[in-house]
């Protein structure tokens, strides 16, 4: 590359990165194969491992395994940096569902953020861009017979209006959801989608991504009006979609990987005790 000497991995990775960055190699895109890679930067495939691994640890590398090149990973946002939820969910999805097995787990107040941030995700693998051959998704949502903690109306609960639009969100949001994932079927996926009915309102919103990293995000409560065919409603609710997004990955150290554990054994102690089984009607 400079004439004079061969790059070490870590320079040839350098190389590659700034590929990635400045679009001349795309997510969704194949890396080209060690022998090519060997071949441009005349150095041993022994060298372009180790540059697969560099890059596979910065999370820029897909479907990295033997008998084929690996693919250009969606960005992931920095953790540092939490993003909305509407933002940041979606790479994050996105990066889940790259591996054969997918696992979901959410709880929340409806799926409303859930439905576009799967957009990417399901396009990709309908377009065959991503294989997995197994999807198991879970999601509590705030039973029908429960109080509310909000939305709610400002003056208190004599009027039914607030809790039956949540009520009506939370059915048609998850009819969409559950068909959306399961038109994934007809490429051969192996995909479920399960409900369970939550006897509280979650304070917060809950993602676990195959049991690797979770997506917290707290519901942040204001007064707001909106306008109905039967007038308006001054409620309490919470804007989800804008709720900042915060990432814990089991990789980034002991604090973090405490938390995905403690998370995902809170969840699953909701699932199988507390809960019941959820119709959407």
């Amino acid at each position: 590359m400079n004439g004079s000497r061969r790059l070490s991995p870590q320079e040839i990775a350098d190389v590659l990165r700034e590929r990635i960055r400045v679009g001349d190699l795309k997510v969704g895109d194949r890396l080209p194969t060690q022998a090519e890679l060997a071949h441009e930067f005349g150095v041993e495939r022994g060298a372009v491992r180790q540059v697969v691994r560099i890059l596979q640890d910065d999370g820029l590398l897909t479907g990295v395994s033997k008998g084929s090149p690996p693919r250009i990973a969606v960005p992931t946002p920095a953790r540092e940096e939490p993003q909305p939820t509407m933002v940041g969910l979606a790479p994050r999805l996105t990066a889940a569902f790259s591996v054969p097995h997918v696992r979901i787990d959410a709880a929340c107040l409806t799926a409303e953020s859930l439905i576009p941030a799967l957009g990417e995700p399901l396009r990709l693998i309908h377009g065959g861009v991503l294989r997995p051959r197994t999807i198991d998704v879970r999601i509590l949502l705030p039973s029908r017979d429960i109080n509310l903690a909000f939305p709610v109306p400002v003056q208190g609960r004599g009027d039914d209006a607030v809790h039956d639009r949540w009520l009506a969100m939370r059915n048609a949001q998850g009819h969409v959801l559950r068909h959306n994932l399961l038109t994934l079927r007809t490429h051969g996926v192996d995909v479920n989608v399960t409900f369970r009915a939550l006897p509280f309102t979650p304070p917060v919103k809950l993602y676990l991504l195959n049991g690797q990293e979770v997506l917290m995000a707290y519901y942040m409560v204001t007064r707001r009006e909106e306008a109905t065919d039967h007038g308006t409603l001054d409620m309490y609710d919470v804007l989800g979609t804008e709720s900042l997004l915060f990432s814990f990955q089991r990789a980034a150290g002991q604090r973090d990987a405490a938390f995905v554990s403690e998370s995902q054994k809170w969840f699953d102690a909701l699932w199988e005790t507390i809960t019941t089984d959820l119709t959407l009607s």
